[in-house]
């Protein structure tokens, strides 16, 4: 009974809502977000990507002595600007 009821209820709510440009307006909207986040997250993945290869060959190829844990998370966060400044920073002898 109570099943029944249920099933009913939401049946006519969704009845309610067929053929309503509002819906169709805010799933429009919603799957430009979802694509416009999703290239925005590529891009800051892609990023933080080649910052933290860069930051391996940096300090594993090129013996650049910056601090590890540091230098890591600045460069995960900002990616190639993040390394940048590190090297800025270790060049202008903030690294002792």
């Amino acid at each position: 009974m109570v099943g029944e009821a249920l099933v009913h209820t939401a049946g006519e709510t969704a009845g309610n809502f067929i053929g309503d440009p509002t819906i169709l307006i805010i799933g429009i909207i919603l799957i430009v977000a979802a694509v416009a986040i999703f290239v925005l997250l590529k891009k800051i993945i892609v990023n933080s990507i080649a910052g933290l290869i860069v930051f391996g060959i940096v300090h594993f190829v090129f013996g650049v002595n910056l601090p590890f844990i540091p230098t890591l998370i600045v460069t995960a966060i900002f990616g190639l600007a993040g390394i940048g400044v590190m090297l800025i920073l270790y060049f202008l002898g903030m690294f002792g």
